[in-house]
C-alpha cells in the first residue's frame, strides 16, 4: 500500500513541477512591483485551465502526503 502511495506521490510531484514551469512568466507578483504598465486581467482559456490544474495537483500532493504519513 505504501509503495502505491509513494508512486502516486512521485507522479504528482512531477506533474506539479511541470504545471508550475509551464505557467506564463511575468504574471506573478514580481511584475506587479516591476512597473511593467500592465493592468490585471482575468485568466482565460488555457492559462485558466493550467492554473486550476496546478492548484489541483498541489491539493492532491498535500492530501497524498498526509495519507502516506497516516498509513
Amino acid at each position: 500500500m505504501k509503495t502505491m502511495i509513494l508512486a502516486i506521490q512521485v507522479v504528482l510531484s512531477i506533474l506539479l513541477v511541470l504545471s508550475i514551469l509551464l505557467q506564463q512568466r511575468g504574471s506573478g507578483l514580481s511584475s506587479s512591483f516591476g512597473g511593467t504598465g500592465h493592468v490585471y486581467v482575468s485568466k482565460r482559456g488555457a492559462e485558466k485551465v493550467l492554473y486550476y490544474a496546478t492548484l489541483s495537483f498541489a491539493v492532491l500532493f498535500v492530501i497524498n502526503s498526509l495519507l502516506y504519513i497516516f498509513v
